[in-house]
């Protein structure tokens, strides 16, 4: 496909439906977290698909920024958990660079949430229970695996508008 033909491709393509839930930053609650588990219970409810699914972004010591696609694990007074290798790529710029993004979008409801802070390392204990509980889990252990919490500092949400009048609602914490 030529550059020309890509262009009138994407332009082409649909971007959300008519029908999107409404979204009154005016009533949203004093707490990001008891907002995103409203919003989180309203994909559930619409069947969206894996909407616990996000996009974690880091950077290693240098700023050279990769991403990828987690699982949230939990959310508590400790932050946002997910967890991975602390030897995987993510593990080794989390400990070069303790800050992160997540994304998180539900395109059938023209939303996404988008978490930024420090990420902090929890405890060993944890972490072996978070291995322990994965759906594949065969009873062995992984002293590399590591749960972690992303303190957030600022945290947005974001509601899509066919019109194109889409609202954002920021919280800085």
């Amino acid at each position: 496909m030529s550059n020309s033909n890509l262009r009138r491709t994407l332009r082409a393509l649909p971007d959300f439906a008519e029908n999107l839930p409404g979204f009154d930053p005016e009533q949203a609650p004093e707490d990001p977290a008891e907002l995103f588990l409203a919003w989180l219970d309203e994909a559930l409810a619409a069947g969206v698909p894996q909407p616990h699914a996000f996009s974690l972004a880091t950077a290693d010591a240098a700023g050279n920024l990769s991403s990828r696609m987690l699982i949230l694990k939990n959310l508590d007074g400790d932050g946002w958990h997910f967890a991975t290798s602390r030897t995987s790529r993510k593990g080794r710029e989390l400990e070069e660079n303790p800050r992160a993004a997540m994304n998180f979008y539900w395109h059938g409801l023209g939303r996404q949430v988008r978490v930024a802070g420090n990420v902090v390392l929890l405890s060993a204990e944890a972490s072996a229970r978070d291995w322990a509980e994965r759906p594949a889990a065969d009873g062995s252990e992984n002293p590399d695996w590591q749960l972690y919490a992303l303190a957030p500092r600022e945290v947005e949400f974001w509601q899509a508008d066919p019109g194109r009048r889409h609202i954002r609602h920021r919280y800085v914490l």
